[in-house]
């Protein structure tokens, strides 16, 4: 489904574009996605819309999958990426799991602010971004994902998730497209 529009309460959700996470071989250009997110953070900023920036710092305990594939964090690994330019009125969470939303208190802090739509972006499309996209969905929140201004290290996982998951839960479009809506929102 494509952008319609974005309700007067829409916080900007932007998920591990981390120093570790960017510098990843990924499907897409870093600084492509950075920049879109950067122009996306200026304008939510601007409006006083609540802004989110994420990082992760490790897996959840219990057997999983992470094991070699992700490495002991060090602080740069999970040091916010500079080109977000992270201003004191943004809510920093650190998660240990692939959405947003788990164990960090994140919806609690949304549902106080009377949030009622976010705009979900960073990486990886279909693991951090995909499981706060669903979480996200899940609490009742409508959910937009500017398609570019997200990326993955899997370039077939990336487009799969574009086409097949996000359309069911979100909706999706550029970023042009959600500034548009800002801006018509007004």
């Amino acid at each position: 489904m494509p952008v319609t529009v974005l309700d007067p309460k829409t916080a900007l959700i932007v998920v591990d574009l981390q120093k570790g996470i960017v510098g990843l071989p990924l499907a897409h250009p870093a600084a492509d996605v950075l920049a879109r997110n950067a122009e996306l953070l200026a304008e939510f900023r601007r409006r006083g819309l609540p802004v989110v920036l994420v990082n992760v710092a490790g897996g959840p305990a219990g057997r999983n999958d992470l094991g070699a594939s992700f490495p002991a964090p060090s602080a740069e690994w999970t040091e916010l990426a500079p080109e977000l330019g992270a201003t004191e009125g943004d809510h920093l969470v650190t998660k240990y799991s692939r959405s947003a939303f788990t164990k960090t208190g994140l919806n609690e802090w949304l549902s106080e602010r009377g949030v009622t739509q976010v705009v979900v972006t960073g990486i990886a499309t279909s693991s951090g971004v995909e499981s706060t996209v669903r979480d996200a969905h899940e609490q009742g929140y409508h959910v937009t994902v500017p398609v570019d201004a997200v990326t993955d290290t899997d370039g077939a996982a990336h487009d799969h998730t574009i086409a097949r998951i996000y359309p069911r839960i979100a909706e999706t479009g550029t970023t042009k497209d959600v500034l548009a809506a800002l801006a018509d929102a007004s």
